[in-house]
């Protein structure tokens, strides 16, 4: 317990899924959180559960789309009025488009890069100046298993997970002079709202989705959101105070199958 306390973190993507466990775990030990994302309802509802859960929690929120550049400073207002400072940004929102290489059109790869990696390179650009002020501040970029291992389908979405890890190792670099640690995790394939949703329009069970990833890992199943929330909050936590510009891969071991 309190392994944040007196921190405050921004959270992209944080009205479901990773981010929304994220924003629980953090809120439990100690931190302050806002929270981004394009979904307002699922903000509301985030925080609604997060503080019946936990009285004491600081949250905030602000439902905008990452790929507008304004959003970034917007997002960093709340933070500075709500909670007063930053002292760690967590870049996990993100979009999917499932298409080929061939068949992806420029406006596809805009599209999806405008979030997955320009919205997280504004939101660090624009976040710096306020994480400099702080001691033992830090950027945990959430990635994708397949940054590093590849698949069919997906290479838009793919190759903007890969480009995050190149953006984590330039930005520990530059930022290790302020104190600043940057890392990145990998998530493998996690039982999130999205996939349970996706599910249920198709008309699919929950109890066969759970059984449909045994091949996708060594431990032949489905990662929770708070498996991936727990890695984050450590590389965030200064039990992880001498580690930067690492890659952590929570992925069931699927990288070395």
């Amino acid at each position: 317990m309190n392994r944040l306390h007196g921190k405050s973190a921004i959270i992209t993507g944080g009205g479901a899924g990773i981010g929304a466990a994220i924003a629980k775990l953090f809120c439990t030990e100690g931190a302050a959180v806002t929270l981004v994302d394009l979904d307002e309802a699922a903000l509301k509802a985030t925080a609604t559960e997060i503080r019946a859960e936990n009285s004491s929690a600081q949250i905030a929120y602000l439902a905008a789309n990452i790929s507008h550049e304004d959003t970034a400073q917007a997002s960093l207002a709340v933070a500075l009025q709500a909670h007063g400072h930053v002292d760690t940004l967590i870049n996990n929102a993100a979009m999917r488009i499932n298409s080929s290489i061939l068949d992806a059109t420029p406006d596809a790869w805009r599209a999806l890069l405008d979030v997955n990696l320009v919205g997280a390179a504004n939101f660090c650009r624009t976040v710096l100046p306020a994480l400099r002020k702080q001691q033992g501040a830090s950027i945990v970029n959430v990635s994708s298993c397949y940054a590093v291992t590849g698949r069919q389908g997906m290479g838009l979405y793919d190759a903007s997970k890969a480009a995050l890890l190149a953006l984590t190792r330039s930005l520990a670099h530059e930022e290790a002079p302020y104190g600043i640690r940057a890392n990145a995790v990998c998530p493998g394939s996690t039982l999130t709202d999205f996939h349970i949703k996706k599910a249920h329009i198709a008309g699919k069970p929950i109890d066969q989705l759970k059984t449909e990833r045994q091949a996708t890992s060594l431990l032949a199943r489905w990662a929770s959101p708070e498996e991936i929330a727990y890695p984050v909050l450590w590389l965030a936590s200064h039990e992880a105070s001498f580690i930067t510009g690492t890659t952590l891969m929570v992925d069931g071991g699927l990288h070395v199958m």
